[in-house]
């Protein structure tokens, strides 16, 4: 009889236990996606010189809140689910500190902040460079770019970080169901005044992307009319006092496509974080809406490899040979051959397409 039913048991459990698998491995190639996508994205932005403007310090910004997502948010998440898969939900549980859900909770809230609001700026910037190109480098400076990106972390922390301080009956918990530490209420019967701090972050995501939609409309209403003109006239427009450049135009349909990727990879979480306010469960969607969202922090370095041939060459220059050498090395190779291409096509791609444009 013991035996009988200790087999029953197991059966049960099998199934189960294996889905458990599936999702830490699923997890542990997010860590190496996110992390080495997003890694590779940054010594991009950071070491080739193309990459020094103000686009490429908000791609820069946004990567940094990817690779933070990779290397801290889903490790612990692993971790909770291999002691799970070892020892037990009920004897993990009882180990349980708080101390670092009240750190992943707030930082991966923000994290999601600071993708929506860089991505807001990215929106706003190529707006400028291609509704007024004239007046993107008086508008658009590294400085307040800078100030820009520092005002967005300190806001997206704030923001993520208020249902701690101003909800009484809200805490931090790790959840079994999304397999996240996420903000939970505390009683059944929630006050208004909580459901309005619960609200606030899909009101602020939605609000921005709805912002970034319109600019992009607006962008890319420029772009076609753009087309019609020269398709119809068949004339350069480079010369005339226009001076849209063709990588603007690129620019501007790559951010597109990261926007309506964020978007729909956000969905699932707001409609989920609304139906939780209304007193709906939904546990197995809470764990495919959280975990949507995480893996669009993997998806950056794909659409700017696949649209962004700056990216690409980048990428080409960031690995090959002429940048790996040293600075004394470079120095005293390119005044022996200071026209000579071959050895570097890389380095010669680049100066043809980013050569200063004489005004």
């Amino acid at each position: 009889m013991l035996a009988n039913s200790s087999a029953l048991n197991c059966s049960i459990g099998a199934p189960e236990v294996l889905e458990d698998v599936l999702k830490v491995s699923l997890m542990v190639l997010l860590i190496f996606a996110i992390t080495m996508g997003n890694m590779v994205s940054l010594l991009v932005f950071l070491r080739c010189r193309q990459f020094k403007t103000s686009q490429g310090y908000l791609k820069t910004s946004l990567a940094v809140a990817d690779v933070a997502v990779g290397l801290l948010v889903i490790p612990y998440s692993v971790y909770k689910e291999v002691n799970h898969i070892a020892y037990g939900r009920e004897v993990t549980n009882s180990q349980e500190s708080l101390v670092p859900c009240f750190i992943m909770g707030p930082l991966y809230a923000a994290c999601t902040f600071v993708s929506i609001t860089t991505i807001f700026l990215l929106s706003v910037e190529r707006s400028i460079a291609v509704i007024k190109p004239l007046h993107k480098r008086v508008v658009i400076t590294k400085k307040r770019t800078i100030y820009l990106i520092v005002a967005s972390w300190v806001l997206s922390f704030l923001l993520a970080t208020i249902p701690m301080f101003f909800g009484e009956e809200i805490s931090l918990q790790y959840s079994p169901c999304s397999q996240m530490c996420n903000y939970v209420f505390t009683t059944k019967k929630v006050p208004e005044p909580n459901w309005n701090i619960m609200l606030l972050f899909p009101a602020f995501d939605f609000s921005l992307l709805g912002g970034t939609f319109a600019i992009n409309l607006a962008t890319f209403a420029v772009i076609r009319q753009y087309s019609k003109v020269r398709k119809q006239l068949e004339v350069d427009l480079q010369s005339t006092c226009s001076r849209l450049s063709f990588s603007d135009i690129t620019a501007a349909k790559t951010i597109g496509i990261l926007t309506f990727a964020f978007s729909v990879s956000f969905i699932p979480i707001a409609v989920f974080v609304v139906g939780n306010v209304m007193g709906y469960e939904w546990c197995k969607f809470s764990f495919y809406a959280f975990w949507i969202l995480t893996s669009n922090s993997c998806w950056n370095v794909v659409i700017y490899s696949v649209r962004d041939a700056k990216f690409r060459q980048g990428l080409c220059e960031l690995f090959s040979r002429q940048v790996l050498k040293s600075p004394s090395q470079r120095s005293t190779a390119v005044p022996a051959k200071p026209e000579s291409t071959s050895s570097s096509p890389c380095v010669a791609v680049l100066k043809e397409m980013f050569r200063p444009e004489t005004p």
